[in-house]
């Protein structure tokens, strides 16, 4: 009996001394979660469910970058730079041609489930889990095999964005805009990729698979953060479907979007494919011809970093951008590509690339802000989805379009360089007239900035 208390007298500074350990270990884990609560539900997000929404996409970017890590390492950078770019442009041919008619489909289907928003955006999370584990399976050897699930991948990423669009007008806090509300979510899957890039860098190196475990992992937390989004977000009172014209019917109805969103959209393709060209072709130049004195890891990172940083710039800059003319920013920001890419062609040089990197990463993240803005004031509620939908298949397509040019063209940087400014100049020559027109017209609708 004695022996028992004694032990127990023996063992009760242990575990007090065990939960003072637990206490400290824990303390900077549960500050940081507290911090990033406070951030994300700062300003009525909390109350609104917007908080949640910014949270669920800083999972999903995280996931996403995981997977990309993974097929970076295979399809990019295990093999040659000539048999590399036969890789890449098969992974494009496979996975984007069968996109490219899959899309269409994304949006319609999307209508058909209108009050199952929530379980489409954990359905996309757990497909892609699940895919991720299925790749893991196949990444090691790069077969054809691997492309069948990177196109799932592409595919449940695509449909997440889309009613992710959709979902932000419903949990707007009083007194919040689109374009303040979308560069919060943006940014917070920004920040996410951030943290999450080196983090799977490293698991890559502990074998190839991993990374993909780590996205499997990430994937199926998302597929339970879904479901906690408020109810008010599967709320689809009486949506339909909508088709981009190229100007007002004479009886304007829920079936027309109107000549703003066209010209944003244009706009907003020529950053797409700018961004597309200068993935691919700055990949492979600086692989053969890296900067000067330095390795090719080293210069893909710095121009990898260069258009983070613009990215993140042009997402935190429209958090706090009262600016109310979003067809006005659209132009401004083809403007100001279209110089950087010409400079850029001029007096090509390393710090020049790094510059129209960031310049277009800026550019382009402003300008989508800025066409949220638009569909969200020219666009009623109920055709919005379907907006949205065509949208970004619009983008992506535009996206593929830069790449291959990337992909095809020689590796030589005055002449990419000034491809970039061509695929800019084709995209002011389309859009920024007709925005400049809008912007000084006015709209009858309540501008969002």
């Amino acid at each position: 009996m004695a022996a028992a208390r004694s032990s127990d007298d023996a063992a009760g500074p242990l575990r007090r001394t065990a939960r003072a350990i637990g206490r400290v270990l824990r303390y900077p884990f549960a500050r940081t979660a507290k911090g990033i609560r406070k951030a994300t539900h700062a300003h009525g997000a909390g109350e609104s469910g917007l908080g949640k929404l910014i949270e669920l996409h800083a999972v999903n970017g995280a996931g996403d970058v995981m997977i990309t890590v993974a097929l970076a390492s295979t399809v990019f950078f295990s093999v040659p730079t000539d048999e590399a770019r036969g890789r890449v442009a098969l992974y494009l041919a496979i996975t984007m041609a069968p996109f490219a008619l899959l899309a269409p489909v994304i949006g319609p289907l999307l209508d058909r489930v209108p009050h199952g928003r929530r379980a489409a955006m954990a359905g996309a999370m757990f497909t892609r889990a699940v895919l991720a584990i299925t790749m893991s399976a196949l990444v090691a050897t790069g077969g054809l095999e691997l492309y069948p699930a990177a196109l799932g991948v592409l595919v449940a990423s695509k449909a997440y964005g889309v009613v992710r669009s959709a979902v932000v007008p419903r949990l707007l806090p009083p007194r919040f805009s689109l374009v303040r509300a979308n560069s919060r979510v943006t940014l917070a899957g920004l920040l996410a990729t951030g943290v999450a890039a080196p983090i799977g860098a490293g698991l890559q190196m502990v074998g190839s698979p991993w990374p993909l475990y780590g996205a499997c992992v990430i994937f199926l937390a998302g597929t339970f953060l879904a479901f906690t989004l408020p109810p008010k977000v599967d709320s689809a009172k009486g949506e339909r479907k909508a088709r981009l014209v190229t100007r007002q019917e004479k009886r304007p109805g829920l079936r027309t979007v109107g000549p703003s969103v066209l010209h944003g959209l244009q706009a907003n393709a020529a950053h797409r494919a700018l961004s597309g060209f200068l993935i691919f072709f700055l990949a492979f130049l600086l692989r053969e011809h890296p900067l000067s004195g330095h390795s090719a890891a080293f210069s893909l990172g710095v121009v990898g970093v260069a258009a983070g940083a613009g990215n993140a710039l042009g997402t935190a800059v429209g958090a706090w951008l009262k600016a109310r003319g979003p067809e006005l920013i659209i132009a401004t920001m083809l403007g100001i590509a279209l110089s950087a890419a010409v400079l850029a062609a001029l007096f090509f040089g390393g710090a020049l690339m790094a510059v129209v990197c960031a310049v277009a990463g800026l550019s382009q993240a402003l300008s989508k802000l800025s066409l949220d803005a638009v569909i969200q004031r020219d666009v009623p509620e109920q055709v919005r989805t379907s907006a949205f939908a065509r949208s970004e298949t619009l983008l992506q397509m535009a996206w593929v379009v830069g790449g291959a040019i990337g992909i095809a063209l020689p590796l030589n940087g005055v002449l990419g360089m000034a491809v970039a400014a061509g695929i800019v100049a084709v995209g002011a020559l389309a859009a920024a007239r007709g925005l400049l027109t809008t912007a000084r017209r006015g709209s009858p609708h309540p501008r969002v900035a």
